[in-house]
């Protein structure tokens, strides 16, 4: 039975895999092989919305779908009204730092920011603009008073104590003060047409103010975001989305490879000594409305030389990695393997892949089971495929196949493939561990 698709998810979708990148829509179109692993990421969604926190790492060879299960996440839960935020780690974004990168992370991850409305731009200044206007008409309404009046600047004393008792509310202190002013500012700035203040405001809420001298100038705060504290921020920022409105905060942090790859053991350490502290904030709910994900090849968290486990208080928490290859699936567990998509999967998302690819094209290309069999045969047929072929490489070729059929149309599906397999190459080890950097499905 063919899926339905609206023509711009398949552009997106076909014009994302031929770059080699996960599609930003219509990924479900895709999702073959993951069920269980949706279920459980729907479960804790919903512990998450009512105040929960936790945290999960998705951990699978090269090609296993590190970065599609992320994006599936990620669309999981803006359909469910959460903020998301995914982001490549890489040598300049870490979790532990005294230069700013620290920082520099922080605001990657408030740059990122989607919600289901807001896709991209400046979302979070969106998101407080529209907190503002509903804390104004809510006034409004429970005094009976003109709107226009509230817009004016009549009621600022009430607006800012609703503000202040929003975060309050907070069970991380952490900023929350601070937060509190520069939402106050972010209002007054809102209020008289001041866009300076209100992007200062901003500024500072993203970790974009580097010193206390320049926050204390333009806005009157002492504290900035720092190295030291800016997953407080992060906590007080979670709970925000969550007393506003949203059901939570979801960030995604993919290519954790790079932690792995820090040249230096004692950077390398301290920054797991990061993770671990997310990891036992987000297990003891002392973070609300959070929901965190690593994206980790085996190595980045089972190697005990270089990894995640070679720092001793994270080893015991993650896990044995002999459990990733154990044949019963248990989806209640912070580490979960995500293993290869069989024969019979890859097939299924072939077909999927056939109508979005129709859709896109406008075409009507028919692939009998008789000639996908055919084309999986020459893939698995190349020197290497069991050990470095991934559906990737498969679905790029897929494409490349759908490509020539639809700019040859009097050619035979079965002589394309043939020639496509004419003379088999090796599947090689991507010299530049691009599969640790892009992956599909």
């Amino acid at each position: 039975m063919e899926i339905k698709i609206n023509p711009k998810q398949a552009q997106n979708i076909i014009k994302s895999l031929e770059g080699g990148v996960v599609p930003e829509i219509g990924v479900e179109h895709l999702l073959v092989g993951r069920n269980k692993e949706v279920s459980e990421v729907i479960n804790i969604l919903d512990t998450i919305a009512d105040g929960g926190s936790d945290i999960r790492f998705w951990v699978g060879d090269f090609g296993s779908g590190k970065s599609f299960m992320l994006s599936t996440i990620e669309n999981l839960a803006l359909q469910k009204d959460f903020v998301v935020s995914t982001l490549d780690l890489n040598p300049s974004r870490r979790f532990y730092a005294t230069d700013r990168k620290a920082v520099a992370l922080y605001s990657e991850i408030i740059d990122n920011i989607k919600t289901k409305a807001i896709k991209n731009g400046n979302v979070l200044d969106a998101i407080i603009e529209t907190w503002i206007n509903q804390l104004s008409q809510n006034l409004s309404a429970s005094k009976n008073i003109e709107i226009e009046q509230v817009l004016a600047g009549k009621y600022q004393d009430e607006i800012k104590n609703q503000i202040y008792e929003t975060l309050a509310k907070f069970k991380a202190v952490g900023l929350s003060y601070e937060f509190g002013q520069a939402l106050v500012k972010y209002y007054e700035g809102f209020i008289s047409d001041n866009r300076i203040l209100r992007t200062n405001a901003i500024r500072w809420l993203r970790g974009d103010i580097s010193t206390k001298t320049e926050s204390k100038k333009f806005l009157g705060i002492n504290q900035i975001i720092t190295d030291d504290n800016y997953f407080q921020a992060v906590k007080n920022m979670s709970e925000l989305f969550l007393e506003i409105g949203y059901k939570g905060f979801v960030i995604n942090f993919d290519e954790a490879v790079n932690l792995y790859k820090l040249p230096y053991s004692v950077t390398r350490e301290r920054n797991y000594e990061r993770v671990l502290n997310i990891y036992n904030e987000t297990k003891s709910n002392q973070a609300r409305g959070l929901f965190v994900n690593f994206g980790a090849t085996r190595k980045t968290v089972f190697d005990t030389n270089r990894g995640m486990a070679s720092y001793g208080a994270l080893k015991g928490r993650l896990g044995d990695e002999d459990s990733l290859d154990n044949k019963l699936i248990n989806t209640n567990k912070t580490v979960l393997p995500l293993k290869p998509l069989t024969n019979e999967e890859i097939y299924t998302l072939l077909e999927n892949l056939l109508n979005v690819y129709n859709v896109n094209y406008k075409e009507m290309i028919e692939i009998s089971h008789e000639e996908i069999i055919m084309y999986m045969q020459g893939q698995l047929n190349r020197p290497g495929a069991d050990e470095f072929l991934t559906p990737r490489a498969v679905i790029k070729d897929f494409i490349e196949i759908l490509d020539l059929k639809r700019q040859n149309p009097d050619e035979d599906i079965k002589d394309i493939i043939n020639m496509k397999f004419k003379n088999l190459t090796s599947v090689n080890k991507d010299p530049d561990n691009l599969d640790d950097d892009i992956e599909i499905i």
